[in-house]
């Protein structure tokens, strides 16, 4: 009977970090849209940037996962997996802003002097 309830609990915690990392990747994509949208679609002088889509999207949405898990293993008292996770997506963070797919979106910051 013990084994039978600790099976369930495993397999319903398994599902919550399946469910909280899905909710993670669509913030991650959420955040990503106004960025990869006016990038793509050649918002400033109709220059595209397709390292909006190659870099920054892959970033953002292992970044909205890890986010989600890091929360999700503090809230179960897993504080060093959590800690371990918030330094990844630091770490993530810093290659973002390294490689300029996290900065603002194009138009915004190429305006010019009329801005």
């Amino acid at each position: 009977m013990e084994t039978e309830q600790t099976s369930r609990r495993e397999a319903l915690t398994g599902t919550a970090g399946l469910l909280t990392a899905t909710l993670g990747a669509l913030a991650g994509l959420a955040v990503w849209l106004p960025y990869g949208r006016s990038s793509l679609s050649g918002a400033f002088e109709s220059e595209r940037n397709t390292d909006v889509l190659l870099l920054g999207l892959p970033l953002l949405l292992l970044g909205g996962v890890l986010t989600a898990l890091a929360a999700f293993t503090a809230v179960r008292g897993r504080w060093r997996t959590a800690l371990g996770l918030a330094t990844a997506v630091t770490g993530l963070a810093a290659i973002g802003y390294g490689l300029d797919v996290l900065a603002g979106p194009q138009a915004v910051s190429d305006c010019g002097s009329p801005c």
